[in-house]
């Protein structure tokens, strides 16, 4: 299925295998039907959040994704490089319209120029933030002109999602949290001057989803876990600050 997404690549072939594409069960959804204890306190429901992972065709004709490099004065994630989304809002239909309103917001990125195509198994951030990726194809890159929001993006620019299956420049790190062991790791870009890490939550999410893509396993050990949610608000604990690799 490779040449599908090879140079000269059929993006309506892509958008058509894709959209049969079915995730697994999410792990993190809270059970309606538990009750807390007697003076237990409250229960704990994640908050839920979606990130777009936006696909376009490069001058090569291989699969690039745009990503963004938070702004430095956030009071979380400042600087780090990310995919655009965020928390889900009231007025969100789904988790889709959550991903593709929060790319508009950050990066100008007008929702009709993207054709969804899936979502993709959801992850836990370490704020206990359950993250559903949607998989977005950009069918005209030139039709993007970004506006950047300089509240929350420094810049934005974009990397081969392939990379994301190769043992090259990377990295990575062993860690425990909520009992699982897991790897974290750290992709270096360059792109002229500019040095980017790739890393933590959105290299993983761009693992996974290389990986649905391409239809092949990365070329190194991937080792995600799937953690167990508290049952009580009060035995929330965030995973252990990390730093990406340099």
């Amino acid at each position: 299925m490779e040449e599908e997404v090879g140079p000269g690549a059929d993006m309506e072939a892509l958008v058509r295998r894709l959209r049969l594409h079915r995730p697994g069960p999410s792990p993190y959804e809270p059970s309606a039907a538990v009750a807390p204890a007697p003076g237990a306190g409250e229960l704990f429901r994640p908050r839920r959040a979606a990130v777009l992972v936006c696909l376009f065709r490069g001058a090569a004709g291989e699969l690039r994704v745009i990503l963004t490099k938070r702004s430095s004065s956030l009071s979380t994630h400042s600087g780090e490089v990310a995919l655009p989304g965020g928390k889900a809002e009231e007025g969100d239909a789904d988790d889709a319209a959550t991903a593709l309103r929060e790319s508009k917001e950050e990066i100008g990125l007008d929702p009709a120029l993207v054709t969804v195509v899936t979502s993709l198994e959801h992850f836990l951030s370490k704020h206990l933030l359950v993250v559903v990726p949607i998989i977005g194809i950009l069918s005209d890159i030139n039709a993007f002109k970004p506006v950047l929001n300089a509240a929350e993006v420094d810049k934005f620019f974009d990397v081969p999602l392939e990379m994301f299956l190769k043992d090259e420049n990377r990295a990575s790190n062993d860690l425990e949290w909520m009992g699982k062991e897991f790897t974290i790791h750290h992709f270096s870009y360059a792109k002229g001057d500019e040095k980017y890490m790739i890393w933590g939550l959105t290299a993983g999410i761009l693992i996974h989803a290389a990986s649905v893509v391409y239809q092949r396993p990365p070329d190194f050990a991937e080792k995600r876990a799937q953690f167990n949610l508290p049952k009580y608000s009060k035995e929330c604990r965030s995973m252990p600050r990390q730093e990406p690799e340099h």
